[in-house]
């Protein structure tokens, strides 16, 4: 698993800011006069900040004479009109950097404003847990924000661990005998089901987690019921913020969601110019 570190968040920007340039730079602001100015972010609707860093990164980069005057940081909840940051730097640095600054701030809020939205209408016990839908190139952002917001990721990637959806269950003759070959990689194993038939094939093994794929909640509790305390429980399937109570009453381990990534809305920001 990558490190949400400086370098990682400037190899990013970076990218993005090549984006919005390439190939004659900000033509329209090449035509004001340069001057040092200020500038606030400001949130327009109430949430959780996330991205602090990528949005200061897109403005170090474009000049090294900004400075970047956090009001709050990662993880805190905001209410509409609160200042967010100052940015303090050439006009033309601030112009030029706006957009892809909002937008990485805007995306990793509304990623930890859902999240928390989620982790607040659900049992205090339930892990709110995102997957890996989430935006190439863009993953750990989007992991981290889910953390701010008062979530838990999922594995990071294929890599992070075992985990049999229902294309490797048809793919496969047997289900006992291949979650008994996956035991013997010492490996951490998830395997997901959707039918009471599929658990009873596979209890009396021992391997960490099940994951319930869009049950209905009546065979969701028989199944949570034969799992007993030996398996980590887990659902996933359509949850909304209609229907999150009811599921997390059944008293399941981990919810996952892959709404809070592949589906947040852009947290409401504003950037002023004033002197």
């Amino acid at each position: 698993m990558q490190i949400l570190n400086q370098k990682y968040i400037n190899i990013i920007v970076k990218k993005a800011l090549q984006e919005d340039l390439s190939p004659r730079g900000d033509i329209t602001t090449k035509l004001i006069k340069d001057k040092k100015s200020r500038a606030k972010i400001i949130a327009k609707q109430s949430g959780v900040i996330a991205g602090l860093d990528f949005c200061k990164a897109a403005y170090k980069l474009i000049g090294k004479e900004t400075v970047f005057l956090k009001k709050t940081k990662d993880g805190e909840k905001v209410k509409k009109g609160k200042v967010i940051a100052v940015v303090s730097a050439k006009v033309k640095t601030i112009l030029t950097a706006e957009r892809t600054a909002l937008n990485f701030l805007s995306h990793a809020s509304g990623i930890a404003t859902l999240t928390n939205q989620f982790v607040k209408n659900s049992n205090i016990k339930n892990k709110i847990c995102c997957t890996r839908k989430t935006t190439p190139n863009l993953r750990l952002l989007e992991k981290y924000a889910v953390k701010k917001g008062g979530g838990f990721n999922h594995r990071y990637n294929l890599s992070d661990e075992i985990m049999i959806k229902d294309n490797h269950i048809a793919a496969v003759p047997n289900l006992r005998k291949f979650v008994e070959k996956a035991i013997k990689t010492n490996r951490i194993i998830t395997l997901e089901i959707d039918n009471i038939k599929q658990l009873k094939q596979v209890l009396g093994l021992k391997f960490k987690r099940i994951l319930f794929d869009n049950m209905n909640l009546k065979t969701l509790r028989k199944c949570l019921k034969l799992c007993g305390n030996n398996y980590e429980t887990e659902y996933s399937g359509n949850v909304s913020l209609k229907n999150i109570k009811k599921i997390s009453s059944t008293k399941v381990n981990r919810i996952s969601i892959g709404s809070i990534t592949h589906s947040a809305k852009a947290f409401d920001l504003s950037l002023k110019i004033y002197n």
